[in-house]
C-alpha cells in the first residue's frame, strides 16, 4: 500500500509541476551564414567568411557565481558550406601559458582549460552531440543524452586545429553532416558554448546556465538560426575494416602460444539524416580501455560501463533504461563468454519527438563457458512529451539459437523482459524523475517476476530534495541486464541545503542527509545505510567533504567478508556499526594534484574496517600526465577471519606526442585478487577516426612472481566515407 501511494504522490507531484514554458535561452540566437569556398582548419580564422560571420561573445560566468558576465572574454563564430559545419573560438586569457592535463582525446573537463559546445539538432533539449578541444588541442567528443550528460566513448570523424598566442588561444572546427544526425529542413538548433579556464577558476557559458547544472544542460541553449535549411548528405555510408595479428600464451594452465589473425569490421548507413544503420561482422575490441579494479568488499555484482565502440552511437537508448541498478539490458553482457559473429542496430530520431533503437545480435558457441550460439535482441521506442520528457518501451529477447557443447548446460531456452517508463525533466530542469515497470518471462517461472520503481527530485541552487522507491520481485529475470538484487523493496531519500558566503576562501558549503534502505517483500528491515556529510567547495576549486554513516545488515544469504574463500556468515546473520569517512580533492589547476580520503568504523561480525584511498597526479604541460591510484583496506574480525590487509595500487601514464600519437601505459596490483595485470597501448591516429594499435597484456601473480598469460596485439583500422 505504501508503495501504491507513494508512486500516486509521485505522479501527482509530476502533473502538477509540470508548466509547458517556452525554451528559457530562446533570446539567444546566432544567425548563421553560407560561406563562399571552404575554410581551411588551421587555427589562423583570416579568411573574408570568418570576418564576415555573425560573432557571440558576452559570456556569463556560471562558476564560482552565475550573477555577472564572464571576466574572460571570448568570441565564438560558425558557419558553413554543402559538407561542413565550421566553429572557431576565440579565448582571451589575462597572462599567457594555459593548463592542460595532456594532448589526449577526451580529457577530464575540469582539469584543462577547454572551449566545448553542445549541439541540438532536433532543438528537443533532450539529446545532441559535443565537441571541443583544450588549449594544447586535445579533442572531446562524444554524444549527449537525458539532458546534460555526454557519452564520451563516441568517436566519429571531424577536424580542428588549436594556435596559441600570447593573449589568447583560438579553436577552429569542421563536422561534417555526415558525422552527425539531424533532421531535413529544421532551420533552428539548440547551442551552447562552454569556456573553463583554470587560472582565473572561471567556468562560463554563452547563453546563462544556474550554477546548478552543468554548461552541458541542454535545457539552457541558445539557438541557431540557419539562413536556409542544413545540407543533407545524398550518400552517407561508411566503412571501417580491420585487421588484427596477435599471439596470447597461457602459463598458467601450460598452454602453447595461439596466434590469431583476423578480419572484420563495421558499416554505417545513413538511411536518412537523423537515422544510422550499424552493422558488424566478427567485430574485435582489443584496443579498449581495461577496466580500472576495485578491492571487492561487496555482496553482489559490481558494475562496469560499455566501452565497445559499435554499441555506443545512441547508446542511451538501450543502456540507461531503467536505473542504475535495475538495467534490462546491459550490452556488456553479449560476447562476455562468447564471440560476436554479427550484429545490426538501427538507431536515431524519426523526428523531434520520436526516438527508436532495434538491435540483433548473433553470439558463436563457447565451450568453456558451457554455452550454446545466443541471440539478442532489443527494442526501444521513446516518445517525448511536454517540452522535455518522454515516455519510453523496450522488449527484451534472448534466445539460444543451438544446444550447449557439453550436457548440463544452465542455459535457458529462452529469457524476455518488456517494460516501460516515464522520464520528468521540467523546461528549467528544476524537477527530474521517473515512473518505471518491467516484466520478465523466463521458462518455468511465474509470480514476483516483476519490477516497479519511481522517483522525484527538486534541484536548485540552494536546495536539493529527492526520493526513490524500487520494488523487484524474487522472481524477476534479467539475464541480458544488470540487476545484481532481487527479492527487495527500497527507498533512498535525500536532502541538501548550499550556503555561499559573499567573500573568503570558503565558494560555498552546505549539509546533506541521505539514506539507503530495503526491505524484503513483506517490508522487513534487512539493510540500510544512513549518511549525514557536510560539504565543503573552496574557492579555488578544491573539496572538503566529512561524512558519518550508520549501517545495519540482516544477511540474505550466506557471505564471506573478506571475499577471498574463506567461511561463510550465515543467513540471518546481523550486524550494525558507524563510520566516520573524510575526503580532501585538491584545486585542479595544480601541476600537481592529490585526492585523500580516510574512513574508519566497524564492520561486519563486530570487526573493524580501515580504508585509505589516495590518488596523486602529476602532469608535464602538455605532453605527460601521471597518475598513482592506491587504496588500502584493513579488515580486524574475529576467527575465522582474522586480519586482512588489501592494497590496490594503480599506476598510469598517459604520453601524448602529438593529438594524433598516444602511449598509454597502466598496471594494476590488486592483493585480494592476488592478480598484477599490465595494459600497454600504443596509438596512431594517422586519419581521423583510423587508427594502428599495439596493445600488450600481461597477468601475473606477484608473490611469488609468476606469469599467468600474456598477450600482443596489433590492429589496423581506418574510417572509408564513401
Amino acid at each position: 500500500m505504501y508503495k501504491l501511494k507513494f508512486i500516486l504522490l509521485l505522479f501527482c507531484c509530476m502533473l502538477g509541476s509540470y508548466v509547458l514554458a517556452q525554451k528559457k535561452n530562446s533570446g539567444y540566437q546566432y544567425h548563421i551564414k553560407r560561406t563562399a569556398s571552404p575554410l581551411k582548419i588551421d587555427g589562423l580564422l583570416d579568411e573574408a567568411d570568418w570576418q564576415s560571420a555573425d560573432t557571440a561573445g558576452k559570456f556569463f560566468m556560471v562558476l564560482p557565481m552565475d550573477t555577472s558576465f564572464a571576466k574572460l572574454r571570448t568570441v565564438v563564430r560558425m558557419a558553413y558550406d554543402n559538407d561542413n559545419f565550421y566553429i572557431s573560438a576565440e579565448c582571451y586569457m589575462p597572462t599567457p601559458g594555459y593548463m592542460v592535463e595532456s594532448l589526449k582525446r577526451d580529457f577530464g573537463f575540469l582539469k584543462n582549460d577547454n572551449f566545448i559546445f553542445f549541439m541540438d539538432p532536433f532543438d528537443a533539449r533532450t539529446d545532441g552531440f559535443s565537441f571541443g578541444a583544450n588549449a594544447a588541442g586535445a579533442q572531446w567528443d562524444g554524444t549527449m543524452y537525458e539532458g546534460s550528460k555526454v557519452d564520451l566513448s563516441w568517436d566519429n570523424k571531424w577536424y580542428s586545429a588549436v594556435k596559441n598566442y600570447n593573449n589568447k588561444w583560438v579553436f577552429e572546427a569542421a563536422i561534417p553532416f555526415k558525422s552527425i544526425r539531424y533532421k531535413k529542413g529544421i532551420k533552428e538548433w539548440g547551442i551552447n558554448f562552454s569556456r573553463n579556464d583554470l587560472k582565473t577558476t572561471e567556468k562560463s557559458s554563452w547563453a546563462p546556465v544556474p550554477r546548478q547544472f552543468p554548461t552541458a544542460a541542454l535545457a539552457y541553449t541558445g539557438t541557431i538560426i540557419w539562413d536556409e535549411a542544413p545540407p543533407v548528405a545524398t550518400r552517407n555510408i561508411s566503412i571501417i575494416p580491420y585487421v588484427l595479428g596477435g599471439i596470447t600464451k597461457d602459463f598458467e594452465n601450460k598452454k602453447g602460444a595461439v596466434y590469431r589473425k583476423e578480419i572484420g569490421g563495421d558499416v554505417k548507413v545513413g538511411l536518412t539524416s537523423s537515422l544510422n544503420l550499424d552493422l558488424t561482422v566478427n567485430p574485435d575490441f582489443s584496443q579498449v580501455d581495461v577496466d580500472q579494479q576495485v578491492i571487492n568488499l561487496n555482496r553482489y555484482e559490481l558494475f562496469f560501463p560499455e566501452k565497445r565502440q559499435f554499441f555506443l552511437e545512441n547508446g542511451d537508448l538501450f543502456a540507461n533504461f531503467g536505473y542504475a541498478d535495475i538495467r534490462p539490458f546491459f550490452s556488456r553482457r553479449i560476447g562476455l563468454n562468447a564471440p560476436i559473429r554479427a550484429g545490426a542496430r538501427l538507431t536515431g530520431k524519426i523526428d523531434k519527438n520520436w526516438r527508436i533503437g532495434v538491435m540483433d545480435i548473433q553470439t558463436g558457441q563457447s565451450g568453456s563457458a558451457n554455452l550454446p550460439g545466443q541471440n539478442f535482441g532489443i527494442v526501444t521506442l521513446q516518445r517525448r512529451v511536454f517540452s522535455r520528457s518522454n515516455i519510453g518501451f523496450m522488449f527484451v529477447n534472448k534466445d539460444g539459437t543451438g544446444s550447449a557443447p557439453m550436457p548440463g548446460s544452465t542455459a535457458y531456452d529462452y529469457n524476455r523482459n518488456i517494460g516501460a517508463e516515464f522520464n520528468l525533466a521540467s523546461s528549467n530542469n528544476l524537477w527530474t524523475g521517473k515512473l518505471l515497470g518491467l516484466k520478465s518471462f523466463t521458462p518455468g517461472v511465474k509470480g514476483r517476476d516483476f519490477v516497479t520503481a519511481a522517483n522525484l527530485q527538486y534541484l536548485s541552487k540552494y536546495w536539493t530534495f529527492s526520493m526513490q522507491q524500487q520494488y523487484v520481485g524474487r522472481n524477476y529475470n534479467a539475464e541480458a541486464g544488470y540487476v545484481p538484487r532481487t527479492g527487495y523493496n527500497k527507498l533512498n531519500p535525500l536532502i541538501q541545503h548550499n550556503f555561499f558566503p559573499k567573500s573568503g576562501a570558503i565558494l560555498s558549503h552546505g549539509v546533506q542527509a541521505s539514506g539507503i534502505y530495503f526491505f524484503d517483500e513483506g517490508f522487513r528491515s534487512t539493510d540500510n545505510e544512513t549518511i549525514l556529510s557536510y560539504l565543503i567547495t573552496f574557492r579555488n576549486r578544491s573539496t572538503l567533504t566529512v561524512s558519518g554513516l550508520d549501517d545495519y545488515v540482516k544477511l540474505l544469504r550466506p557471505f564471506d567478508p573478506t571475499n577471498t574463500g574463506k567461511p561463510m556468515l550465515p543467513t540471518g546473520f546481523t550486524n550494525h556499526w558507524n563510520t566516520i569517512d573524510v575526503q580532501y580533492a585538491s584545486k585542479p589547476q595544480s601541476v600537481f594534484t592529490y585526492l585523500v580520503e580516510a574512513a574508519r568504523g566497524g564492520y561486519y561480525d563486530n570487526g573493524t574496517k580501515t580504508t585509505l584511498i589516495g590518488q596523486v597526479g602529476y602532469r608535464f604541460q602538455p605532453y605527460v600526465n601521471l597518475i598513482l591510484n592506491t587504496s588500502f583496506n584493513d579488515l580486524h574480525l574475529p576467527a575465522p577471519y582474522g586480519r586482512n590487509k588489501f592494497w590496490l595500487i594503480g599506476p598510469r601514464a598517459d604520453i601524448t606526442f602529438t593529438n594524433t600519437l598516444y602511449f598509454t601505459t597502466f598496471v594494476q596490483y590488486n592483493e585480494q585478487a592476488k592478480n598484477m595485470n599490465i595494459n600497454s597501448r600504443f596509438q596512431w591516429r594517422y586519419k581521423p577516426a583510423s587508427d594502428v594499435f599495439i596493445v600488450y597484456g600481461d597477468n601475473s601473480i606477484p608473490s611469488p612472481f609468476t606469469v599467468k598469460n600474456r598477450q600482443l596485439t596489433i590492429k589496423w583500422t581506418y574510417w572509408w566515407n564513401i
